[in-house]
Formats: structure tokens, C-alpha cells, sequence
């Protein structure tokens, strides 16, 4: 017997919608050291590298503020990465968001609040 699996973490899965064109989207740098990440990761900001990194609520270097959501996948383990990220004005699916292991659900809560601020409507 054969078993197919899909991956459903596919670029841009965890859409509903978006603002016409590319007003919804920005490009900027994923950090190295972040690891591997799907789409649909939650982001945050360092504050003094303006990189993006996993969000993180325990930390006190801007990444504690979830500002925006993977849309393509990478590999930012070693070096830094350029994509694509939810930047504002969309609706996303909140249930498949990807969370960093440990993010309790009230701090998704807190998150997908910040991400409201952005008009990134969870849903």
C-alpha cells in the first residue's frame, strides 16, 4: 500500500486574503541563526539589525513583537536570507500559523494581536 502525504505548509497557505498587487507584502532579511522556517512562521523584528526572526515573547530585543508572517519558506541556519513576508492589510488563517516551540496560547493571542495593528485580521 502506497500513502501519499502533502506537505501543507506550502507558500502563502495560511491566506484568505490580500490587498490588490503587492501592497500586502514586503521583502527583508531572515536572520541566520533562525533556522528552518515555513511559510507561515511568525515573525519579529531586532530592533538594532532590523532583521526578521522567529517571534519570540521572552525576549527583550524587539523580536518580542510579532510583526509580520513568513510567506515562503527557508533556511536561515548559517547565513542570512532574503523573502517575502505578510507585511499588513490581509486575512489569514490563524489555526495554521506556525508558532516557535514553547509559545503558550495566550502569547498567540498577544500576537495575533500586534499582527491586528498591521490590519493582518486573523481568522
Amino acid at each position: 500500500m502506497v500513502v501519499l502525504s502533502e506537505n501543507l505548509r506550502r507558500t502563502a497557505h495560511y491566506l484568505v486574503s490580500e490587498a490588490n498587487g503587492l501592497r500586502s507584502r514586503e521583502t527583508g532579511l531572515i536572520a541566520a541563526g533562525s533556522g528552518k522556517l515555513d511559510p507561515g512562521a511568525v515573525l519579529g523584528r531586532v530592533t538594532a539589525s532590523k532583521k526578521l526572526v522567529p517571534f519570540n515573547p521572552a525576549a527583550t530585543d524587539g523580536s518580542q513583537n510579532a510583526v509580520a508572517i513568513l510567506y515562503e519558506g527557508c533556511d536561515a541556519t548559517t547565513v542570512d536570507v532574503r523573502r517575502t513576508y505578510t507585511a499588513r492589510h490581509s486575512e489569514i488563517q490563524a489555526a495554521v500559523l506556525v508558532w516557535a516551540n514553547g509559545i503558550t496560547d495566550s502569547q498567540k493571542t498577544a500576537a495575533l494581536a500586534q499582527l491586528a495593528a498591521f490590519g493582518i485580521a486573523a481568522r
